[in-house]
């Protein structure tokens, strides 16, 4: 069984892509629209390094940040069970924003999300060679959620 040890590992990060978004149910100021220059950081692991001794070639990780791009760059992200969802397609379909719908909105949820992005990627590039083991979302300097996990498919 292989029991892996992080003894190397890098990060990149990837900053200002300014969105809006709201959370519906909080029963305070986050309920309306609002928006941040949300950045994020990935930690990438290997099993062994690269021909260059990389763990991660920071410039093969464009597909990433374009990724990212297209889901947070001068978007309005929604929650898919927003009660006013039908108004924010509407004005999607008028050209007034461009609309994400996703889960969760949240912090949290965003780090889990480009944390599966992430991986999805690296496994499909480089063969199980590479994983992101962690990664965080932030909103502005103050405001942080992260999400930390070794995939199984790396494990083994």
């Amino acid at each position: 069984m292989y029991i892996h040890s992080l003894k190397f590992s890098c990060s990149k990060s990837y900053e200002d892509f300014p969105c809006s978004h709201r959370q519906w149910r909080h029963e305070g100021h986050c309920r309306f629209v609002h928006g941040y220059s949300r950045s994020f950081t990935f930690w990438f692991t290997a099993k062994k390094l690269d021909l260059n001794g990389f763990v991660v070639d920071f410039s093969s990780l464009k597909p990433l940040e374009n990724r990212l791009k297209e889901q947070f760059d001068h978007t309005f992200l929604i929650n898919k069970d927003d009660p006013l969802l039908n108004y924010w397609e509407q004005l999607h379909d008028l050209d007034a924003l461009d609309l994400r719908i996703m889960d969760n909105v949240g912090m949290e949820f965003t780090s889990k999300l480009i944390w599966r992005w992430a991986n999805e990627y690296l496994q499909d590039k480089d063969n199980g060679r590479t994983c992101c083991w962690k990664t965080e979302s932030k909103e502005n300097k103050s405001n942080k959620a992260s999400y930390e996990k070794i995939p199984d498919w790396f494990k083994s």
